[in-house]
């Protein structure tokens, strides 16, 4: 019997109970398993060949029985993008794909496949990588398992994940196993199947949320970026919207789900580089002045950064659901980062990330904080407006945060906080980035958008 397209989106919500969370995801606690496969061999060939694959076996020990459960014949390949460079990652991410179906009797039963974030390298303590800024080692994965448990109790969607700790084995070469934290992760197809997906919308097919999205959905999605300081990623919000996007590529670590005939669902994943996971970007000082907030902390300006960019988004309407949305989550995410296993660097940018977020949201005191409300407001050097701050002509994009220092006359001292990105690389003001700026006294309001 083939539905109507109607039928099909008001069954939905009812197929999408009828999908049991796989068993794997039903614990947060680490799970240890044996990954065996020729992984050496992987390494060199499927770095370059996204087709290429090596056979494995995965196993794992039934803490009901004791026993030894065995899922043979996998298939075994290199995922991700930038990770997968040599300079970023010597042990890059994986992806594993059942023959057919995981046994219903093991703990992947139902499962057609599973990603895993890898501990990526052995860099030590909180070094980053130098090109994208990746903590590449076992702190990570656990950190970026942490941050999937946190969306999913603010009720936001993303994937399936659970700790682990793996067991390299890799005969071939001989080596001692190698033992190192890591994420199990839900496949692509698995997480369409529990959404009840009748397809995925790609990024040639994609034109913008405000098309193809629930505002609501949106909104949550732009808000839980903010709290976890991820900036890789892009969403095309709107048809003219270019916000850390191209025409090419309008999305990036979302994923659009179709259902039916109604809106598609935003999924949004990869955290690896979120600021709650690496602690601080590379780039920050290219983009961001560390002087809009008295802490100077990297962390409350990343997170206030992408909280107050939502008001160049979204109605006022919008905002404030949001708002009580994540408000009312609030104590169950603190509850979350409480019992959740992390080491202790990985708990305090957790508290903190939380903190902040919180801070920006609380009252509409902290959340419409002044802004640029007119398009034509110039920046300069000196109140006296004999030197522009940036480029001849430039204005400062509206829904931008100021920090006010002091006035003179029609004129107002502040600190910017390029939170639209107008000023990011290749783009340069170093006024902006790295002092205060002058700016009329009548471009700046706190009804921004207006009720």
């Amino acid at each position: 019997m083939k539905w109507s397209k109607s039928l099909s989106a008001l069954l939905a919500p009812i197929l999408l109970l009828a999908v049991p969370e796989a068993q794997l995801f039903t614990s947060a606690e680490p799970i240890e398993l044996t990954l065996e496969a020729p992984l050496q061999q992987l390494f060199d060939k499927g770095v370059a060949d996204d087709k290429f694959s090596v056979r494995g076996v995965l196993s794992y020990r039934d803490a009901s029985t004791g026993s030894s459960v065995v899922v043979p014949d996998i298939d075994v390949s290199v995922r991700g993008h930038t990770s997968k460079r040599e300079t970023e990652c010597s042990f890059p991410k994986l992806k594993i794909k059942f023959d057919k179906a995981a046994p219903s009797r093991s703990i992947f039963g139902g499962l057609d496949g599973l990603r895993i974030g890898t501990h990526c390298g052995e860099n030590p303590g909180e070094e980053r990588t130098p090109k994208f800024g990746r903590l590449a080692n076992e702190k990570s994965p656990l950190r970026e398992a942490f941050v999937y448990r946190l969306l999913d109790a603010a009720g936001v969607t993303t994937l399936k994940a659970r700790p682990a700790r793996i067991s390299y084995v890799d005969k071939a070469t001989q080596a001692a196993p190698l033992v190192r934290n890591a994420m199990l992760l839900e496949d692509d197809d698995d997480v369409m199947k529990r959404l009840a997906g009748t397809g995925e919308i790609t990024i040639e097919r994609f034109t913008s949320a405000r098309d193809q999205f629930a505002p609501s959905e949106t909104a949550a999605l732009a808000f839980a970026q903010a709290l976890i300081a991820n900036f890789d990623w892009c969403l095309r919000f709107h048809p003219e919207d270019t916000y850390r996007c191209n025409a090419r590529q309008p999305l990036w670590n979302v994923m659009a789900v179709a259902r039916g005939g109604g809106r598609a669902v935003p999924v949004i994943a990869d955290f690896d580089l979120a600021g709650v996971v690496v602690g601080r970007h590379n780039w920050f000082e290219k983009v961001y002045n560390a002087g809009f907030v008295p802490s100077r902390s990297s962390v409350e300006i990343e997170v206030i950064s992408q909280v107050q960019h939502t008001r160049s988004l979204f109605s006022r309407a919008q905002l404030d659901e949001t708002r009580r949305h994540f408000l009312e989550r609030k104590s169950g995410l603190y509850d979350v980062l409480a019992t959740v296993r992390l080491d202790p660097r990985g708990r305090e940018l957790g508290q903190q990330h939380l903190d902040a977020f919180f801070k920006a949201i609380a009252s509409d005191a902290a959340f419409y904080r002044p802004v640029v409300v007119k398009p034509d407001a110039r920046v300069y050097l000196d109140a006296t407006k004999s030197r522009e701050a940036c480029g001849a002509g430039d204005t400062v994009l509206p829904g931008t945060p100021i920090t006010e220092i002091r006035r003179d006359g029609p004129m107002v001292e502040v600190t910017l906080l390029d939170a639209r990105w107008h000023w990011a690389p290749p783009a340069e003001c170093r006024a902006v980035k790295e002092g205060t700026v002058w700016i009329a006294a009548d471009t700046i309001a706190t009804e921004y958008p207006a009720k």
